[in-house]
């Protein structure tokens, strides 16, 4: 459960629903990224960021806290945890390894983050029992040197408590990712593991109890009209509870990932690479099928996985054994009218360079969002061909000319729409380049190089037509952490809409009561902020229909009033068809599937 997922209005919710299900110990990642969004600012007063009080509310739940601080975590989390700053280090050749460059700026974060967390650690009466050496490092690499140097770090500045390392069961996974001097654990397969940690790690400094530090209750979701939500079946359920029952009953510790997923607020989701260059990235949900679904709500797989926990408790420890809470229902909320007010094309980006190629999202100094790219065609004779924007779609490519879109280039196919287009002198080429989420993990038919070295955004190379190369261009910035507040509609391309609501106090002051689900039934693909508040992306592909509001982040009482901004990417249809942009709130999120009007 990592907390910079969760509101933190709701951190103690979480915890003590975990110790209702008879869990006693909280594994938890943490983001470089967010901790550190610039390098040198460090960000621990963010209440997000606060992971001290997270794991002191832990401890006053009766739980302990297992810290996992990377520096890179996987996780499904945007380049798996790494600020995307780290791209621009001078001399950077390459991350987890011991390049110095990575390793000093790894080093210092892991300093820092210890210094926060120096009074929560078990020696010094707090509830941090172990730190995790990276993350899953076997299946990457074998730099032992870089591991060695995490480790002498992470005992240096967190004295006394316990190290571990996690890693695939399999022989290479092992020999690649642990560390002498440091507890080996596996992960996945509890038999064929705990088989594998008996059979190739000899080195006793290594040895110990058998933990499985991520036993997986189900899977993410992917944005895709084939990509359903995910959600255990019976035949799964069952499968988890006899690998639960094993573990336990022979002595041994099982850390159930995910046992609360939360939600990718904003644009902080990751995403897979798979062959062929195909992104595939994550939804804002990260449900992840858990235990306690997205909203903190207890599951039937929560009730499953008590009744089979409380099985292996002693007599005592299962009469002491909280009482899980009621579910509090979710709110609706009608229907609120959504009207245009700015035009993307039309504020003012965040930061824009003029340059004969097109810059990336990183030398630019932006990690999330879109880069908006203009060139002005001046030769003197018309060109035809089809446009190659860069070497690959990085990741989604809205195509304009003279201010009409002619296309979608996507980089989550295979084989993207090939846009082909004709360019007259004075025209004006707009290319709206998307990051969908840097990849933080790859599949099998994918190179690790590809995958953590190669996360560049917006346009990597020279943008042709045909086999003419367009030189000149301008490089403008779009983060989007907050919605403009004002702005003219008449420029063309994606449009701001904004409508206002209002909510009156829960009779109990429980904000969980306001809880809903935002959709936007006309949108086809967009963003989405409550009061300044960036609750993530929508897509019309699914599976995920619905955003997650929570009712922390709204104002509430008579005469006070909410505001909504939605960024819809493609309105052009919604204008021709004069269809009413609306925001509702639903009470039971929405999953389905709908084929992409832009698929190739």
């Amino acid at each position: 459960m990592d907390p910079q997922r969760i509101p933190p209005a709701y951190w103690a919710d979480r915890l003590a629903k975990a110790r209702a299900m008879g869990l006693n110990t909280i594994f938890s990642y943490v983001y470089w990224n967010l901790m550190e969004p610039q390098p040198g600012k460090w960000d621990n007063t963010s209440p997000s960021n606060d992971i001290a009080r997270f794991f002191a509310l832990a401890q006053q739940a009766g739980l302990q806290v297992v810290l996992r601080p990377g520096p890179y975590i996987c996780g499904e989390r945007e380049w798996g945890g790494f600020p995307a700053w780290l791209t621009q280090l001078p001399g950077l050749q390459t991350v987890r390894s011991h390049d110095p460059a990575f390793l000093a700026a790894a080093n210092n974060y892991l300093k820092r983050l210890a210094a926060d967390l120096r009074n929560t650690t078990a020696p010094n009466g707090g509830s941090l029992i172990m730190v995790q050496v990276e993350n899953e490092y076997g299946s990457y690499g074998k730099d032992h040197v870089y591991t060695a140097s995490l480790r002498d770090t992470l005992k240096q500045n967190f004295p006394g408590v316990v190290l571990y390392t996690n890693d695939g069961g399999v022989d290479w996974t092992l020999a690649g990712g642990s560390v002498p001097g440091v507890l080996a654990a596996i992960d996945g397969d509890p038999r064929g593991g705990f088989n594998a940690r008996r059979l190739y790690v000899k080195d006793s400094s290594m040895q110990g109890p058998l933990l499985d530090g991520e036993y997986y209750t189900l899977a993410p979701d992917f944005w895709g009209s084939r990509q359903p939500h995910n959600v255990p079946s019976d035949a799964q359920t069952a499968s988890f509870i006899g690998d639960i029952e094993y573990v336990l009953g022979g002595g041994n510790s099982i850390s159930l990932y995910m046992f609360h997923g939360g939600t990718n607020f904003g644009l902080s989701n990751g995403a897979l690479y798979r062959n062929t260059n195909v992104t595939a990235p994550f939804t804002t949900s990260y449900d992840y099928g858990a235990p306690l679904d997205e909203s903190g709500r207890t599951t039937a797989l929560y009730t499953q996985l008590r009744r089979a926990i409380s099985r292996r408790l002693s007599a005592s420890d299962r009469a002491a054994l909280p009482t899980p809470p009621t579910n509090v229902p979710h709110m609706a909320l009608p229907a609120v009218s959504l009207k245009t007010y700015a035009s993307l094309f039309g504020s003012a980006p965040a930061n824009s360079s003029i340059s004969t190629s097109p810059l990336t999202m990183e030398a630019l100094g932006q990690a999330y969002g879109f880069v908006l790219y203009e060139h002005i065609f001046n030769t003197t004779s018309a060109i035809h061909g089809i446009l190659r924007p860069g070497d690959r779609p990085r990741d989604r490519v809205l195509v304009y000319v003279n201010g009409q879109r002619v296309g979608v280039i996507d980089g989550t196919y295979e084989r993207p729409a090939s846009v082909t287009l004709t360019l007259r002198p004075g025209d004006k080429l707009q290319l709206l380049v998307e990051n969908l989420g840097r990849v933080d993990y790859y599949s099998q038919e994918a190179t690790t190089a590809n995958m953590l070295l190669d996360p560049y955004k917006g346009i990597v190379g020279d943008v042709t037509v045909g086999t003419t190369v367009l030189r000149g261009w301008s490089s403008q910035s779009y983060p989007l952490e907050l919605p403009p507040t004002a702005g003219n509609t008449t420029a063309s391309g994606p449009l701001y809409y904004r409508g206002t609501f209002s909510v009156e106090t829960p009779v109990d002051g429980d904000l969980a009561r306001l809880d809903t689900f935002l959709a936007i039934p006309a949108g086809i693909k967009g963003i989405v902020w409550v009061n300044g508040f960036c609750l993530g992306r929508y897509w019309v592909v699914g599976p995920q229909q619905s955003l997650y509001l929570p009712g922390p982040v709204l104002r509430v009482g008579t005469n006070v009033t909410n505001e909504v901004v939605v960024l819809e990417l493609e309105p052009e249809a919604i204008l021709s068809a004069k269809t009413a942009m609306t925001a509702i709130g639903v009470a039971d999120r929405i999953w389905a599937n709908h084929p992409d009007p832009d698929a190739p």
